[in-house]
């Protein structure tokens, strides 16, 4: 079986390839890594190599600029690209900042700003892997804005699903506080993507986590970057509801600090001067810095699922369908899943009164969002930040709409 690996030249590959290099069964013999910079495909895949060799793993590694080849009868294939690189990214967080809102990859004018650029070169993708790939082939998207992204390619009818680490990393955790070993526990995940919360904790027939609570909210708070009050309901924010119940806090730091962008692209330059070691054959500690933690695990877990319909529950980005009757059938949500040949949501226990307006409000601006990266124009981008909850201000939103158009123009035909 075949799994291509679009933006195979990511510093996050070797991640991705431990986590194949120690998945027994999976059934992968090809792994093809196409990314359209031949330099770093010539680093990263004699690593990928290395790292399943050590792992006695038999895929054959391929490395290629070439996206039919690549997806040519592939099974599955993962998104993991970034248009723009790193310098993109930087340039997402700081004009925001300029106007008093956060600047972030994924939220607010920023999250606009990359699925502007992002989408319309992952539906082109999508074409070639629908005239390309095994039929049925699943698209495993990886790619930020993940519900957006994920959203733009179900409307276009692709066989899609999108995934995010965020679930994963509170199962560990979650683990760790209650001194079980992660497979004991199911988690009820429910929200959109990097607007999430956790509502149960399933073991044994039981809810666990409102012993969690009461014995590690200090823990937990940590873990959220907010203090307790903001869980008194019993329903866990992820790390990325700081930027909406923290956001003056938040801007107010990001004005007086080295943005993330900046801090990642440091980290690169370090893992690519790892990387380069003919000698490497592991991922190196440093990777874990970068971000993504327990990715692969995720990412071959959901495979595995994918591929042989073993009904396992993972967090996904599927379609609504009436699972949240207060968003569209067609929204896209991030929720505890039963995945075999459809995906079926598995969470028990949802989200109460205040998520729920913060949902449908987000769910409204990645609608008109997802309208603007595909149809393009001003004042589709400027309804997208209007409607967005951190924003919503007309003179706002058009100062935001001019600054996005400034910076991301060589990424935007239309502009």
């Amino acid at each position: 079986m075949k799994i291509a690996v679009i933006g195979g030249g990511s510093t996050y590959t070797p991640e991705l390839a431990e986590g194949i290099g120690a998945a027994a069964g999976l059934g992968v013999d090809r792994l093809v890594l196409v990314d359209p910079d031949r330099s770093k495909l010539d680093v990263i895949g004699p690593l990928v190599r290395r790292i399943l060799r050590r792992r006695g793993h038999p895929a054959e590694v391929e490395w290629t600029t070439d996206l039919d080849r690549g997806v040519d009868g592939a099974a599955a294939v993962l998104l993991q690209l970034r248009v723009g690189g790193q310098a993109a990214r930087i340039a997402d967080e700081a004009f925001p900042v300029e106007c008093g809102c956060v600047g972030q990859e994924t939220t607010g004018a920023g999250g606009l700003a990359k699925a502007l650029r992002t989408i319309p070169v992952v539906l082109d993708i999508a074409e070639r892997v629908r005239l390309r790939a095994a039929p049925g082939a699943w698209i495993v998207d990886f790619t930020n804005p993940v519900g957006m992204v994920t959203r733009a390619l179900l409307d276009a009818g692709h066989r899609a699903v999108g995934l995010c680490n965020v679930a994963i990393g509170f199962h560990r955790r979650f683990a760790a506080m209650l001194g079980r070993d992660s497979a004991e526990l199911e988690l009820d995940h429910v929200g959109l993507n990097h607007l999430t919360w956790e509502t149960a904790v399933r073991a044994d027939g039981r809810d666990l986590l409102p012993e969690l609570l009461d014995r590690h909210a200090e823990a937990v708070a940590d873990e959220t970057g907010l203090p307790a009050a903001t869980f008194a309901d019993g329903r866990v924010p992820s790390y990325y509801l700081h930027y909406y119940y923290a956001h003056d806090a938040e801007v107010e730091r990001l004005r007086h600090e080295p943005s993330r962008g900046r801090e990642v692209a440091r980290i690169e330059a370090e893992l690519w001067r790892l990387y380069a070691d003919p000698a490497l054959d592991r991922k190196p500690e440093l990777l874990s810095q970068r971000g993504g933690a327990y990715y692969s695990e995720a990412a071959v877990a959901l495979l595995r699922s994918l591929l042989t319909t073993d009904g396992a529950v993972h967090a996904v980005n599927v379609r609504n369908r009436g699972f949240l009757p207060y968003l569209p059938d067609e929204a896209v949500i991030e929720v505890s899943a039963r995945v075999r040949s459809w995906i079926t949501p598995a969470a028990e226990r949802t989200l109460g009164p205040r998520q729920r307006g913060l949902v449908a409000s987000v769910a409204a601006y990645e609608e008109l969002g997802v309208e603007a990266a595909v149809r393009g124009g001003e004042r589709r981008v400027y309804e997208a930040l209007l409607a967005h909850p951190l924003i919503g201000q007309h003179d706002l939103a058009e100062a935001l709409t001019g600054r996005l158009i400034a910076a991301g123009r060589e990424h935007l035909p239309w502009a």
